[in-house]
């Protein structure tokens, strides 16, 4: 059985992680706006249908981690895919005085940040 505040928890990670509202999230994953409002208050559990919408929608969701919390988010082999796949255009700028870049540090605002390294 799904635990209601841990699963609204990771929703709202889910939200965060990318920058969406309740609205927004409902929109970009085919719900109503109600049914958002409704399953983080605590007032509705997910339904099946929910649950696949998310993990369709947002392919760095793993179902497992979902629903009961175990895995990663983002899925690890999609965090690495899309950091692999936005890296090399970094690397290959050559700045007007012919040097290449070797490594691009960013800083979040929560402390925590990415390094890239060629």
């Amino acid at each position: 059985m799904i635990n209601s505040k841990a699963f609204t928890d990771r929703l709202k990670k889910i939200m965060d992680f990318h920058t969406l509202s309740a609205s927004m999230f409902a929109d970009k994953v085919g719900v109503q706006r109600s049914s958002i409002s409704h399953i983080l208050s605590g007032r509705n559990k997910p339904s099946l249908d929910f649950i696949l919408k998310v993990t369709t929608e947002f392919e760095d969701v793993d179902i497992k981690w979902l629903l009961n919390g175990t895995g990663d988010f983002p899925k690890k082999e999609i965090a690495k895919e899309n950091k692999l796949a936005s890296t090399p255009s970094l690397f290959q700028v050559e700045t007007s005085s012919g040097k290449n870049i070797q490594r691009i540090v960013v800083f979040y605002s929560d402390g925590t940040f990415d390094e890239y390294l060629k």
